[in-house]
């Protein structure tokens, strides 16, 4: 039986780290713990498991094994390499840093969550995290699974999103880590967020902290933190067109301030009211190239969905009619044989437009 409240303790951070270097899981970089493999490792383990990202992490490691080689690499390279990982804007942060490292401070990384924080696409939760685990500065790395534990453990009722929440959540943190093992507390309420106090059926049996959370003891585990109402996800319907002359394909890149910016696809968008989705086809081609097409057939149907919207995707055999094709609306045109699609980075939806376009050939 429980007792009525709970354990108003300050040893919990030594609880958390006990546990945490009892429990931790092996994580993709090994006991090869250097800077730059755990700045790369923290980057894709934003939005995404570990189990995930670990063949990503290896892959990118072999590609590109320090900033140098990192900062030298083509973009369309480094798309390639991270292709299928998903939210691509942390690929091109990731390759911006580097450039200007290696061009600002020949490829030396820095030290202090302050330094982190001024590198291109670094944000707090990184530099926190890289300034702490790297190099043992006290600092707390708050993101999402951090504020979640949080709010259940001191039974915070507030929205932990604001930015007042937050920020009294990384002072209150702040102050419990002094005199801890920096790295080993942050790595901690990772692992802790991860595997323990889960976004729904925390499993607080198992929890080191179970003894001190105030959500745990007044039954509140599901309903903190406090969360808005989820709005109702859009559905798109979208037109992609593999337009064919004399043998070749044209993709098109996305322009960087885009979703999947930097990345290569068969141009198309989405339907407008009142159109078929072979009208669809011709409107945009017309739009983002200046090219006309004859739609010949569809080549399949693919339903993809994002963390902000669902997208059925119909993609079309098309033919290129007389004309030049012109990045109006796009970052690029290119024409390509069908055998060097593999090698520009696509978002996932449409590397499968690509297997069903070498699978089945041209119209």
């Amino acid at each position: 039986m429980k007792p009525a409240t709970p354990i108003k303790t300050t040893s919990w951070p030594k609880a958390l780290i006990r546990w945490y270097q009892k429990h931790r899981r092996p994580m993709p970089w090994g006991r090869r713990i250097t800077p730059y493999r755990i700045w790369v490792g923290v980057t894709m383990l934003q939005q995404t498991r570990v189990d995930q990202m670990a063949p990503y992490f290896r892959r990118f490691m072999k590609a590109f094994p320090s900033v140098k080689a990192l900062a030298e690499a083509r973009a369309d390279d480094v798309l390639r390499v991270w292709e299928g990982l998903g939210y691509y804007a942390r690929a091109r942060r990731l390759h911006a840093a580097a450039k200007w490292l290696h061009a600002n401070t020949k490829s030396r990384l820095p030290t202090s969550a302050i330094a982190w924080h001024r590198l291109p696409g670094v944000g707090e939760y990184t530099a926190a995290a890289l300034a702490s685990i790297c190099f043992g500065e006290p600092v707390p790395a708050v993101d999402g699974n951090v504020l979640r534990i949080a709010a259940r453990f001191w039974g915070l009722r507030e929205d932990v999103r604001c930015a007042s929440a937050r920020q009294t959540i990384a002072r209150r943190l702040a102050d419990v880590m002094r005199g801890v093992n920096a790295s080993s507390f942050n790595q901690g309420l990772m692992e802790l967020g991860a595997v323990i106090c889960l976004p729904r059926n925390p499993l607080c049996i198992r929890c080191p902290l179970r003894p001190s959370c105030v959500a745990f003891y007044q039954g509140h585990q599901n309903r903190l933190p406090r969360k808005r109402r989820k709005t109702t996800v859009p559905h798109r319907y979208v037109a992609a067109a593999v337009i064919w002359r004399n043998g070749r394909i044209l993709i098109t890149r996305r322009r960087s301030d885009q979703m999947l910016g930097g990345l290569w696809e068969f141009p198309g968008g989405k339907q407008e009211q009142g159109e078929t989705l072979e009208e669809t086809a011709r409107r945009e081609i017309l739009e983002e190239t200046g090219l006309s097409i004859r739609v010949i057939r569809p080549y399949l149907t693919i339903r993809h969905d994002y963390s902000h919207l669902r997208v059925t995707l119909t993609a079309f055999a098309c033919q290129a009619l007389p004309g030049r094709a012109r990045p109006l609306h796009v970052a690029a045109v290119r024409w390509v044989r069908p055998d060097e699609l593999a090698n520009y980075p696509f978002p996932r939806a449409n590397r499968r437009i690509a297997e069903a376009v070498l699978k089945e050939g041209a119209p």
